[in-house]
């Protein structure tokens, strides 16, 4: 089984003048919001690839971590990741790494179970796959 998901992007003019539109119609999140390259190198309000990417590998890698944490016999309580994700411009625009930071409420687990149970996660969640050719860095911290 598979399943294919999508997002539609619209650009007009150039690239430090222009503008662009993103749209996930079939969940609605997003509709027509806007990007641009101040809103990806300056302050403008909108959104950037890096952001995009950022969300969904924090949101991926939890979802990955509550399904390992569960499958072992320690279903979590809750699980908080940031993802930080580095632009670099030399060599040309790339990006550099990735770090996930997550704090996570596990009852009844060891602190080395759960690292191992998140390493896996951060190796294993399909963002983090597509991302391989990133250095991505995990910090995880078992609260309570």
């Amino acid at each position: 089984m598979s399943m294919t998901r999508y997002a539609t992007a619209r650009w007009e003019g150039d690239l430090k003048t222009g503008q662009g539109r993103l749209d996930t119609p079939r969940s609605g999140l997003m509709a027509a919001t806007p990007y641009g390259f101040n809103s990806r190198f300056g302050d403008q309000p909108g959104t950037n690839p890096e952001e995009l990417i950022a969300a969904a590998h924090a949101g991926c890698f939890s979802m990955a971590l509550a399904a390992k944490l569960s499958e072992a016999g320690h279903p979590p309580t809750s699980i908080e990741t940031r993802a930080d994700v580095e632009l670099t411009m030399e060599g040309g625009p790339s990006i550099a790494s990735i770090k996930l930071k997550t704090q996570a409420r596990v009852p009844d687990i060891e602190a080395a179970a759960f690292r191992a149970i998140a390493d896996d996660a951060k190796l294993n969640c399909p963002v983090s796959r597509a991302l391989s050719a990133v250095p991505i860095e995990l910090e995880a911290q078992l609260q309570g």
